[in-house]
């Protein structure tokens, strides 16, 4: 949707091209290397350039001659808590209590190791003092799959991406890791009003950079034109349905993200 918009503001073609596998560094290799002209960018995710410091010194991409797809002070995508519709959690103080009276018993999925949800996850096993068991997928709709079947207690997730299976009521949201609710979903309490850690978030976020050497202007025009096409109001209406709520920002916002998120998670 947004390179439709961005290639009749442009008045040229804005194609998007997927370059799935290998976490990401196939995507990455493949824009690295081009020329810093603005004419070949990069959908990053924290996943990307926070979780895995890696990706960014292997694909030279620098946060400071990025351009922000969003900004750094709003959750991108809050990853609710997710049980089986018909299972025993029906608040996150009840599994914590289940958790904590069988050590090791309790799982949770996620999509892979050192995903958001991952993380998040074992950041929440850290702060209540509990041990479960870690059960990662190679994909995130099998992850659904178990967690309905009840091979698996509960997950994090982005909500867009789990709504069919909500619909049938075959997974049931308990909560929203975000310091506020949702707008879109004013009747689910964050976890620490369902009796989870204070203050407690688990986000994702997606960013648009440019390859090393992108002269600054030229950020700073892209920059301009993606946050005026995330405040239109057919662009917001479409992120909330997937769960996604548009923060834009500056190029210097998004190096500190990147930063304040890459110390978080180290």
């Amino acid at each position: 949707m947004l390179a439709d918009k961005l290639a009749r503001a442009w008045s040229q073609q804005v194609i998007v091209d997927p370059r799935p596998g290998a976490s990401g560094f196939i995507a990455i290799e493949s824009v690295k290397n081009a020329p810093p002209d603005g004419h070949e960018l990069l959908v990053v995710s924290n996943a990307h350039v926070a979780i895995n410091p890696g990706a960014v010194q292997e694909a030279s991409v620098r946060s400071r001659e990025g351009f922000c797809a969003g900004g750094d002070d709003l959750p991108h995508a809050v990853l609710p808590h997710r049980v089986d519709a018909s299972g025993p959690y029906s608040n996150v103080a009840k599994l914590i209590a289940a958790a904590k009276a069988n050590p090791g018993a309790v799982s949770y999925g996620s999509s892979y190791v050192g995903s958001p949800s991952h993380l998040g996850a074992a950041e929440f096993e850290f702060l209540t003092g509990t041990k479960m068991i870690h059960a990662p997928f190679k994909d995130q709709s099998q992850m659904y799959v178990a967690i309905a079947n009840g091979d698996v207690g509960w997950a994090f997730s982005t909500l867009g991406s789990a709504l069919p299976l909500m619909q049938a009521g075959k997974l049931k949201l308990i909560a929203i890791a975000a310091k506020q609710r949702q707008k879109t979903l004013p009747e689910v309490p964050t976890v620490e009003e369902s009796g989870g850690p204070a203050g407690f978030e688990v986000d994702s976020w997606l960013a648009l950079v440019a390859p090393r050497g992108t002269p600054p202007d030229v950020v700073r025009r892209i920059n301009a034109e993606v946050n005026r096409q995330l405040a239109e109001p057919d662009v917001l209406e479409q992120l909330q349905n997937f769960g996604f709520q548009a923060a834009p920002g500056t190029p210097e916002q998004l190096a500190e993200t990147i930063r304040a998120d890459a110390k978080k998670y180290a």
